[in-house]
Order: C-alpha cells, then sequence, then structure tokens
C-alpha cells in the first residue's frame, strides 16, 4: 500500500472516529461537566454542523493553498480541537473545541479525497479512494467502539487524548511521505452549490438528510436508547456499538455491489422500509443485549446501506458535476448528523429517551417521501426507457 495513503486514511479514522466516539461517552461527559446528556450531546452538533456548513466554504477559501500545508493545517487544528476537548472544564469550552475540531475535519476530508485521486494513476484512482475512505469504515467499525472502551476502563478525557494522537500520527504521516501536490483549479462558491437547483438534486440531498438524521439520531444518544440492554456499563456499549460499526461497513460494501445488479430506487425502499421498521420496534429490542445486538444489525445494515444508492442516483442524474454533488452529498449527510444531536436533545427534554427511535423513525419515513418525489422528477425529466431514468 502506498504509505502517502495509509497516512490519508489514519487521518480519516480520526475524523470518523471523533465523529462518532462521542456516543459512547455523552454519560461520563455529562456527569462530568455537571449537566444533561440532552445538552452535552451537542458535541455532537457543534462539531458535525461546522463540517456541513464549512466544508464547501473553506474548499473555496483554501482553493489556492498548496495541498500539503493545507492537510497539515487541517490535521493541526483538529489536533488542538481535541486536546482542548480533553482539558475543558466546562461545557461552553468543550463546544467551542468542538467547533475547532469539525473545522480541521471540514479542511481536511474532501482535501484528502482530492489529494488521494491527483497522486494516483487512472487504472488506480478508484482503489487509492477505497483506501481513504476506509479509514471511516475503519472507524465506524474499530474506532468508535475502541474509544468507548478506553474511556469505559478510563475516562471520556483519555478518550479525546486517543483521538488526538490518531491525528498527531497523520500529521507526522503527511508533513513526512507526502510531497507536493498539484494545485487544483478554483471552484467557487456559487458553482459549488448551484446543483442544489434542480430538484432532482434537491430532494436526493433531502433524503439523505432526513435519512441520516434519523438514523444517527438514535446513535447520538446509543448510550440511553440502549441503557436497558447494557445497565449503564460502557463495556457493554462499546461492545454493541462494535456490532453496529461492523454491520455498518458489511452494509456499505455490500450495497456497493447490489447497486450495480438491481435500481438505487428498489435498494432506497428496501433500506428505509426496513429502517422504519426496525426503529419503530427498538423500544422494545433494546430490552436485553441480544435483541438490542440484532436490532443494531440490521440498524448498520440499512443505514449505511443507503449511502451508495444515494451517491448512484446523484452520480447517475448529472454525472457531469459528479464530485460537486457527492460533496454535497456528504454536507447533507453531515448535516443530518448535527440535526440529530439538536433535535434528539430537545426531544429529551420533553420525552423519554425510549421514545427517541420513534422520532428517529418519522424523520426517515421523511427521507422515503422524499426519495419517492426525486425518482418522480428524474422519471419525468428522463425517457422511460433511458438507463439515467432505470438506474435512478
Amino acid at each position: 500500500m502506498d504509505r502517502r495513503l495509509l497516512m490519508l486514511a489514519v487521518g480519516m479514522f480520526a475524523m470518523g472516529t471523533d465523529n462518532f466516539v462521542v456516543a459512547g461517552i455523552l454519560p461520563s461527559v455529562a456527569r462530568d461537566l455537571h449537566t444533561s446528556v440532552s445538552r452535552a450531546g451537542q458535541m455532537v452538533t457543534c462539531y458535525a454542523a461546522t463540517f456541513a456548513v464549512m466544508a464547501p466554504v473553506m474548499a473555496t477559501l483554501t482553493g489556492g493553498w498548496p495541498r500539503k500545508r493545507l492537510l497539515v493545517t487541517a490535521l493541526s487544528i483538529f489536533v488542538l480541537g481535541n486536546l482542548l476537548t480533553a482539558v475543558a472544564t466546562d461545557l461552553s469550552t468543550v463546544l467551542f473545541s468542538r467547533v475547532a475540531a469539525g473545522l480541521g475535519a471540514a479542511l481536511f476530508s474532501p482535501t484528502a479525497l482530492g489529494v488521494a485521486a491527483a497522486i494516483s494513476t487512472p487504472e488506480r484512482r478508484g482503489r487509492a479512494l477505497a483506501t481513504v475512505t476506509a479509514g471511516l469504515a475503519g472507524a465506524t467499525a474499530l474506532g468508535a467502539p475502541l474509544g468507548t472502551l478506553i474511556g469505559g476502563m478510563s475516562n471520556w478525557r483519555t478518550t479525546l487524548g486517543f483521538v488526538a494522537g490518531l491525528g498527531l500520527v497523520a500529521v507526522a504521516g503527511v508533513a513526512l511521505l507526502l510531497r507536493d501536490v498539484p494545485t487544483p483549479p478554483r471552484v467557487s462558491l456559487r458553482e459549488r452549490i448551484s446543483p442544489v437547483r434542480d430538484p432532482r438534486v434537491s430532494l436526493t440531498l433531502l433524503t439523505s438528510l432526513f435519512a441520516f438524521g434519523g438514523f444517527l439520531m438514535v446513535y447520538t444518544y446509543a448510550g440511553l436508547v440502549l441503557h436497558p440492554a447494557t445497565g449503564g456499563d460502557e463495556r457493554t456499549l462499546a461492545s454493541l456499538l462494535l456490532v453496529w460499526g461492523v454491520a455498518s461497513t458489511i452494509g456499505n460494501v455490500l450495497s456497493g455491489r447490489l447497486v450495480d445488479r438491481f435500481d438505487s430506487r428498489r435498494l432506497l425502499n428496501i433500506g428505509l422500509g426496513v429502517g422504519i421498521a426496525n426503529f419503530c420496534f427498538l423500544p422494545w429490542t433494546a430490552g436485553n443485549p441480544l435483541s438490542a445486538a440484532a436490532a443494531l444489525v440490521v440498524w448498520g445494515l440499512c443505514g449505511w446501506g443507503l449511502l451508495v444508492p444515494q451517491q448512484h442516483r446523484l452520480v447517475k442524474t448529472a454525472p457531469q458535476v459528479a464530485p460537486l454533488l457527492l460533496a454535497l452529498n456528504n454536507t447533507a449527510t453531515y448535516g443530518g448528523l448535527a440535526c440529530s444531536g439538536a433535535l434528539g436533545g430537545l426531544v429529551l427534554t420533553t420525552l423519554d429517551a425510549r421514545h427517541l427511535p420513534l422520532v428517529g423513525a418519522a424523520l426517515i419515513a421523511l427521507a422515503w417521501v422524499c426519495a419517492e418525489r426525486a425518482h418522480a422528477f428524474i422519471s419525468r425529466s428522463e425517457p422511460s426507457g433511458s438507463p439515467i431514468a432505470r438506474a435512478a
């Protein structure tokens, strides 16, 4: 494996771990900072909202920067943000530090994918991108459960120190191994967001926003939702999150194979429909570890199995601006994560945590409505027998 790609993957692993590990340590953070879990859950909102909003903005503002300098700067901001979180003694400082870490992630992630494409030959470009994005998949399957386990064996501050350490490894690797990469042409912010005026694109992006908002709302507050199964034991929670992460990785890989054989509409309808049913039963299946683990397998397969069909639909809809559409879909996904933390925290002020999956199911149902409307616009705009109409 190209060691440069490996270092970029380590950076993505750190970003993904930071993104998902908070769910496993929220109860500990809330106890230590003498606040509620719903208020501590805004750590997720601050990180994800910063990523969603600032990724296209910072990509525009730093378009002329040398790529190596930009990657090192992004990782350094990310590391400092996590170190500040680890030593913070009040919630305001924690939330500010999550904004800083999210800004580093917003700078790093799209740049890393662009660099991976630039330093690889055309025939190996797909594998290069897969290597870097494997860091995110690995964070879901391994990083978040490992960070939760570290928090259970020590404390939540050690978990954030672990994430910062991953970022430092990536900083050193990029600084030592990555040579100067050609700076890509600059793209204005207006050009980056102009595709959303197409209803086929906007409705597909809304599908991602609502679907991942629903699926990840329950994940953000997994410590509370799964408390009947874990009894508050963070090691048991880490084991359940590991089950979820492995299932998510399998779902992501499997959907990549299925989308080449079946149309994306069918895969989206199945994934969203099963996801809604699974969440409707989760208040009861979360009652013991075995049934909770089974529900998490279904959840992981359906939730992350949506990502590739969504990307496939966007690329088939407007292949000439595919990179911009995929970046916007990434923003919509993180926007859903940000909304999940904020809306979930609001719900917890009035409802018991066991009802949170029902709210998530309602959001996934909205995603299904948006997906069907997107399909209607795609079918209307293309000849009925065209490959695009069939694929979408």
